[in-house]
């Protein structure tokens, strides 16, 4: 398991996590929701608009491996993460979508999720085509961050829906969350729309576009 999720230490770790990696605002927005007031501005992004050199993995443990990931792994995946108990992982992937990840000696380091199909995102409708693609839920486990996991998982990603004719990979990017927005830039990736969603004490849901790009 992924530390002690409940103890004060793991807490602490986690606070200073988010300065860290410039995440502040991001969990202000997380906190505001809690009470009802969730607003929340993303980039909707095209990722690999250009030719990507490879993402190399960092330090001397080079001994990583790739997969799809099956019911096992989800059900580790949700033991160890702090946060995700409310999500269905499980029904997402008998839902047709594709769990990609990374292991290190048989333990998962990082991990993603990907919908081949037309999908509604906070009450917006995004239509995906044959060969689009929509990339989320990416996570690297702490002991493993660092080593720019995520997006050499990302690139390897790329490949493996390349080879099932999927060759546009569009996914979500949070304004606040500056660690997403930065590893995404590796990648070549480019807004061309900026929407704000508005949910109101989980009753009322609005949703704007900011910006085209």
């Amino acid at each position: 398991m992924e530390g002690d999720k409940g103890g004060f230490s793991y807490r602490i770790k986690w606070i200073s996590n988010i300065i860290k990696h410039g995440l502040f605002w991001h969990g202000v927005r997380n906190n505001l929701a809690k009470i009802g007031l969730d607003f929340m501005p993303y980039y909707w992004v095209k990722e690999a608009t250009s030719p990507i050199s490879p993402p190399q993995i960092r330090g001397k443990d080079k001994n990583f491996k790739i997969s799809t990931f099956g019911e096992s792994e989800i059900n580790h995946i949700k033991s160890s993460i702090i946060g995700i108990e409310q999500k269905d992982l499980l029904a997402d992937l008998k839902n047709g979508e594709i769990c990609i990840g990374l292991k290190n000696n048989d333990k998962i380091a990082a991990y993603m999720f990907i919908k081949c199909k037309p999908f509604t995102f906070r009450k917006r409708f995004f239509d995906l085509k044959s060969n689009q693609s929509y990339l989320h839920s990416m996570y690297t486990f702490e002991a493993y961050r660092g080593k720019n996991l995520a997006p050499y998982l990302r690139y390897h990603s790329y490949k493996v829906l390349k080879e099932r004719g999927v060759t546009e990979y569009l996914s979500v990017s949070e304004y606040f969350n500056k660690s997403t927005i930065k590893f995404k830039k590796k990648l070549n990736s480019k807004p061309y729309r900026l929407y704000l969603s508005l949910v109101l004490f989980k009753r009322w849901t609005m949703n704007f576009t900011l910006r085209k790009y």
